[in-house]
C-alpha cells in the first residue's frame, strides 16, 4: 500500500484522498512540505510566521482539495494557497520581522557577505509586497513566469513588470548605500517608473 501511495501522481492523490482515502494527503504533506515553507519564509522572513503560514495553507489544501480540477499543477495550486495564506498573516498581524539573509557574496570573505546580506535583505524590505512576491517566486523560487501569473492570479506581463521594477529598484537601492547615488534617500522611497505599456496600478494588487 505504502509502495502504491509514493507511486501515485500529486493528481491521483487528490482523487483519492476526496475518496476518503486516510493516507493520501499525508504523502502529498511529505512531498512539497519543504518547498511550501521556502516560500513562506522567504516571503514573511519569519521562521514561525511561516511555519504558521505552511500549516495555515495545509489545513486549507486538505479541506479544499474537492475544488482542485487537476487544470494547472497541484504545486501551482498549492503555491497559490501558501502565497494567500502569508499575505493573509502579514496583512492581518501586521509583525515586525526581518527578512532572511541570501547568499549573494564571497563566501570566503565573511565581511563582504555580511554586509551584502545586511543591503539585501533591507532593500528586500522597502520594495512593495506585489514586486517582493514576484522576486520570491521568480528570482528565488525558480518558477516560471507563466506559473508565478497563476499564484498570483495576475497576468504574465504583470508578473513580468513587477520583477523589472522590483530588480530595478532593488539596484538602485543598493547602489544608493554604497554611495552611488544621488543626495538623500530619494531612491529608496521612490519606486522606479513602469516599462511602456504597464498599469500604474498593478503593484497595489
Amino acid at each position: 500500500m505504502l509502495g502504491d501511495i509514493a507511486d501515485a501522481t500529486d493528481y491521483e492523490l487528490v482523487r483519492r484522498h476526496v475518496a476518503g482515502d486516510p493516507d493520501a494527503f499525508g504523502e502529498l504533506f511529505r512531498r512539497h512540505r519543504d518547498r511550501m515553507w521556502a516560500v513562506a519564509l522567504r516571503t514573511t522572513g519569519n521562521p514561525e510566521l511561516a511555519s504558521d503560514c505552511v500549516q495555515d495553507a495545509f489545513i486549507a489544501a486538505y479541506r479544499r482539495a474537492g475544488s482542485f480540477r487537476g487544470e494547472a499543477a497541484f504545486t501551482t495550486w498549492l503555491h497559490r494557497i501558501v502565497v494567500n495564506a502569508c499575505l493573509d498573516r502579514l496583512r492581518r498581524d501586521k509583525p515586525t520581522y526581518e527578512l532572511p539573509e541570501f547568499d549573494l557574496a564571497d563566501p570566503h570573505d565573511a565581511h563582504s557577505s555580511a554586509e551584502v546580506r545586511l543591503d539585501v535583505r533591507e532593500a528586500l524590505a522597502k520594495l512593495p509586497e506585489a514586486q517582493r512576491l514576484a522576486l520570491v517566486l521568480v528570482d528565488m523560487q525558480g518558477l516560471p513566469v507563466q506559473e508565478a501569473a497563476v499564484i498570483l492570479g495576475v497576468a504574465e506581463g504583470t508578473v513580468k513588470s513587477r520583477c523589472f521594477r522590483g530588480r530595478a529598484a532593488m539596484a538602485e537601492l543598493l547602489g544608493l548605500r554604497k554611495g552611488r547615488g544621488g543626495p538623500g534617500n530619494r531612491g529608496a522611497e521612490a519606486e522606479p517608473d513602469a516599462p511602456q505599456g504597464t498599469s500604474p496600478s498593478h503593484d497595489t494588487s
